[in-house]
């Protein structure tokens, strides 16, 4: 008995962190012809949640960021952090960070969010989220 008081006590603190269920590999389709294009890690760095492209797959089209400007131009795609600044919201959505897309360069507002376990919403826009374009990633094993 005092034994599982003891370990009931023990574990209190760990109960109220809860795991973040963004964190972990990822893979995303190309939007055009729907195959798998890269791996990216979804990460916590202090508060922010961040992800970086890890690998790149062979229906991936394109290997640099060509369009990209500044320190990334011409960089590869694999090893590039594309999205930061992403801060937890009361409804434990993410979002106020950006996001890079490797197509054209540009780099856009972002909001995430999890439709279940294993798919995550990912939305880039410019100004407001009504103008923007939502991808999915979807977790791997």
């Amino acid at each position: 008995m005092k034994f599982k008081l003891f370990a009931i006590l023990l574990l209190l603190p760990f109960l109220g962190m809860a795991q973040n269920k963004y964190v972990g590999m990822w893979k995303n389709l190309d939007d055009e012809d729907g195959k798998e294009k890269s791996h990216i890690k979804v990460y916590t760095e202090g508060n922010e949640l961040k992800a970086t492209v890890v690998k790149l797959l062979p229906g991936a089209k394109l290997k640099k960021c060509e369009s990209c400007k500044g320190a990334m131009k011409n960089r590869s795609i694999e090893g590039m952090d594309i999205m930061t600044g992403m801060k937890k919201q009361s409804d434990g959505t993410y979002s106020g960070g950006t996001i890079v897309n490797p197509k054209n360069g540009k780099e856009y507002k972002c909001t995430i969010s999890l439709d279940d376990d294993n798919t995550m919403r990912v939305r880039g826009y410019v100004g407001i989220s009504a103008f923007g374009k939502t991808q999915f990633w979807y977790r791997l094993p």
